[in-house]
């Protein structure tokens, strides 16, 4: 027996588990004992090619997480898993499916040049682009994805407008040995509304890039089809889709489930953007064929690992493939690269700004991102901030981009780039009442109320707001009739209403009083929400902003903790206050 043949059946016995890689404990967490065959699409059994498993590493939604931790691998044990399959087998690839430039303080600061330095260093071999890869700019993604990155950058619907060529490569063939596998790259189409959508447009308002959106999904999916049969007939014998897709039912219908039911031909698809955690599940096809679904979580909590099992034989009808996702402790040094980087800022990110007696959460106990469907300490904190810092009479921070809370204690930098970690400048302006309303109910669409013995609210979305200076309630027994266009913009509202009892309060008065549709207010935001149009809120677009000094989301929040509250949080932001009530 050779040896290539022992090392693929000690990888298929122990199916990964519990492997002690450089001193650390991986257990390998499978879904159920499913193995699924793959299909040939008509190719014949290959006599002269390797009988090595194939390994495919793959990551989602890494926000920047470098370090290991209680609930993450971090890079160090990132690497060792790739050591560790390089042992087992000589054909490794290591991907990356979107949204891992941006999320922590390192990434902001270098804009993403930092994280792609890292994974050069970590061997990426292929990424795809997340909606937050665009966060700093169509410039710089474009320099770091074709100029910085050693990985190839895949997108099969991310296109220009004018010519309605794809921006970077649709798939790339790998070739194992003699076995032939495509990745075919898969970009949500919510990327305009949930990156900065100014970056995606000409200097006279037009869309210079498009992601084949379209309400009905149709472009995405043509779009799909056409990379995986293009694959397949330059004799591909594997289509895996590296996606940034996700499976919430407000992406609908880009989710990762309505591309597999409307395409054939792709094998696997291994997802991100939701951050789900899926260790493998079986979705039928079009032709009714069952593909893999797999997706890590985020922030290194897993490492995905889709196998091509050979069975140690030259034969593909004999192939099986399965995911598995690896987590564990690190048990060794942070690798010297991320503790460099780190080193640069660390005087500045630990700096106090206050103190805190109680913790503001953005999750519910259950884990539910409750700043994306209800009112929060944490967002009433973070929009109160806003309000002080710029004057305005009202002020509201979507709740996508509250990226984590506030531990009891001590409060510093690093803390608040934690919060607000995209560095949106903060921006004001002058608005009627209506389009108040309209901001409200375009931003509580998804909102709904929890079905008996739910963990915890349902109808998240990043775009869901939190506020200030304006209470209201929501009416979840009324239908959204919200009107968006197919780029996910707002067009109106088309019957009757779900935001209801709106008031504003007084600055003088101190009192809340109805909020009248023909008033004019001074309304406070991210420039991502009012001058980008963030999360699809087009209805600013135009206006004149209101001329105010030019600060960053996260140093309002700084300024409001050390000059307004005086370097404490006090205990009135312990709990919710009413301004958002949902029946």
């Amino acid at each position: 027996m050779n040896t290539r043949k022992k090392a693929a059946d000690r990888f298929t016995a122990k199916h990964i588990a519990f492997l002690l890689i450089g001193g650390m404990v991986l257990a390998a967490a499978v879904s159920a004992a499913v193995t699924w065959h793959a299909a040939k699409k008509g190719t014949a059994d290959k006599k002269n090619r390797s009988t090595d498993p194939i390994l495919i590493l793959y990551t989602n939604d890494m926000h920047c997480a470098v370090e290991a931790g209680e609930h993450s691998l971090g890079f160090a044990g990132l690497t060792a898993i790739k050591d560790w399959a390089e042992t087992v087998s000589e054909y490794v690839t290591l991907a990356d499916c979107g949204d891992a430039i941006q999320g922590d303080a390192a990434g902001l600061l270098s804009e993403g040049a930092c994280m792609v330095d890292l994974m050069n260093e970590a061997g990426y071999d292929l990424c795809t682009f997340g909606n937050h890869e665009f966060d700093y700019g169509m410039e710089q993604i474009l320099a770091l994805s074709k100029e910085r990155s050693k990985a190839r950058y895949l997108s099969c619907n991310f296109l220009e407008a004018e010519t309605g060529k794809t921006v970077a490569e649709p798939y790339a063939i790998l070739d194992y040995g003699g076995i032939r596998a495509a990745f075919i790259g898969i970009s949500t189409p919510e990327a305009i509304t949930s990156s900065s959508p100014a970056g995606f447009l000409d200097e006279e308002g037009n869309y210079k890039y498009e992601f084949c959106q379209g309400k009905q999904g149709e472009r995405l999916y043509d779009a799909v089809q056409s990379a995986a049969d293009k694959a397949r007939q330059e004799g591909a014998d594997y289509v895996i889709a590296l996606a940034h897709l996700g499976t919430d039912e407000s992406a609908q219908p880009y989710r990762s489930v309505d591309v597999i039911a409307h395409t054939s031909g792709i094998d696997a698809l291994l997802d991100g953007h939701s951050h789900s955690v899926i260790g493998q599940e079986l979705v039928k096809n079009k032709e009714g064929r069952e593909v893999l679904l797999s997706s890590t979580g985020s922030r290194l909590a897993n490492v995905g690992c889709l196998t091509i099992d050979t069975k140690g034989t030259a034969q593909l009808s004999d192939d099986t493939l399965k995911t598995t996702l690896l987590s564990g402790e690190a048990a060794r040094q942070m690798d010297a690269s991320v503790q460099s980087i780190l080193a640069q800022y660390e005087d500045q990110l630990q700096e106090v700004v206050a103190y805190a007696d109680t913790e503001l959460s953005v999750n519910s106990k259950n884990g539910n991102r409750m700043v994306r469907c209800r009112e929060t300490a944490i967002g009433n904190l973070c929009a109160d901030a806003f309000r002080a810092v710029s004057g305005a009479d009202l002020a509201v921070v979507n709740g996508g981009g509250i990226r984590a809370g506030i531990s009891a204690g001590e409060v510093t930098q690093q803390d608040i780039l934690h919060v607000f970690p995209f560095g949106n400048q903060l921006c004001m302006a002058a608005c009627t009442g209506q389009e108040i309303l309209d901001l409200l109910e375009f931003a509580c669409r998804n909102v709904a109320t929890e079905p008996e013995n739910a963990d915890g609210p349902v109808g998240e979305a990043g775009g869901f707001l939190q506020v200030s200076g304006i209470r209201f309630r929501v009416d979840t027994g009324v239908e959204s009739s919200c009107v968006l266009d197919e780029q996910g913009m707002f067009v109106e509202v088309a019957g009757e209403r779900r935001v209801k009892e709106v008031q504003i309060l007084g600055q003088q008065t101190g009192e809340y009083q109805e909020l009248d549709p023909e008033q004019t207010y001074t309304l406070a935001a991210s420039d991502y929400l009012l001058r980008e149009g963030g999360d699809g809120v087009g209805m600013f677009r135009g206006h004149e902003f209101l001329n105010m000094q030019p600060v960053q989301d996260g140093q309002a929040l700084a300024e409001y903790l050390r000059v307004e509250l005086g370097g404490k949080i006090p205990e009135s932001y312990a709990g919710v206050q009413g301004r958002i009530i949902v029946r």
